[in-house]
């Protein structure tokens, strides 16, 4: 009988969805979620469809080495990752914002999200998805935040670069960092973490995949470190290059082999990057 319902469930919800639930999804997600007994821990294991991409078996970020970084917030609440592309603009992933209301907040120069001597917030001015976008598929997850005010660049708060037009090839070392999830299920980090990663040829992730994954529009990376749920929106690095958005990955294990984390490839959307900074009429 619980197998059956297991499978009834499966054929009802996604393989995989993001973080930054919504209410409504928050909602969904307690209508249909079910806890199988896990035998060697005595506790649960959640079945519900949610998204897994944050950091796990990493280790903390020397502070603010990476003054790229940014923490999407509603109501004071890390919900995501994001990172400054410039002085007026964060990128982030499209997944991170549908369904809020317009309400969400950016810190950028944190370290420890706990400590605000050196870390500031700031309010959102427009939130520009790409127009193909929708929550319900995992393509074109990628989002521009116009910010209220320029933020004021200095050690602790600066842009990084984005991609020339290419492709990342396979077996390339890159790393991602954030302050989500430690461990699958488990509590958000207040120190920004980082990881390891390297990138996986587009053959071996469609292979792990199947048809949610595009090449044109995706890349792969694992590594021991990973991602969880908290870190969506992130940069995969490659370099000192930002050459992926955090999207998606495992509902059932963080940073899991058989399902390497995905990120939207941002070479692929440099066209409407360009164009949609290009025609913003700039900050007074």
């Amino acid at each position: 009988m619980i197998i059956i319902s297991l499978l009834l469930l499966a054929s009802l919800l996604p393989h995989l969805t993001f973080t930054g639930e919504t209410d409504y999804i928050k909602a969904f997600i307690m209508m249909f979620s079910w806890y199988v007994p896990n035998k060697l821990t005595n506790s649960t294991i959640s079945l519900s469809a949610r998204v897994n991409v944050d950091i796990v078996n990493g280790k903390e970020a020397k502070p603010h080495s990476r003054p790229y970084m940014v923490s999407l917030q509603k109501d004071k609440k890390h919900i995501c990752g994001g990172f400054l592309i410039s002085d007026e603009f964060v990128m982030t992933a499209a997944h991170c914002w549908k369904g809020y209301p317009k309400i969400l907040t950016v810190v950028v120069g944190a370290h420890d999200l706990r400590n605000s001597e050196i870390s500031y917030r700031v309010e959102v001015k427009s939130y520009i998805s790409h127009p193909h976008y929708t929550f319900c598929s995992l393509q074109n997850d990628i989002m521009l935040l116009r910010l209220q005010e320029k933020v004021k660049l200095n050690n602790y708060v600066n842009w990084i670069s984005l991609p020339k037009e290419g492709v990342v090839n396979g077996d390339t070392l890159c790393s991602v960092a954030g302050w989500g999830q430690l461990w699958t299920n488990g509590i958000l980090s207040n120190h920004l973490m980082e990881a390891n990663m390297t990138t996986i040829n587009h053959e071996e992730c469609q292979r792990k995949w199947e048809s949610k994954y595009l090449a044109s529009q995706m890349i792969c990376a694992h590594g021991h470190g990973g991602s969880c749920k908290g870190d969506s929106g992130g940069p995969l690095v490659c370099g000192n290059t930002a050459v992926g958005v955090t999207s998606f990955g495992s509902r059932i294990r963080c940073n899991s082999p058989a399902h390497p984390t995905v990120y939207t490839k941002i070479s692929a959307y440099l066209p409407w990057i360009h164009q949609i900074i290009r025609n913003i009429k700039p900050i007074s």
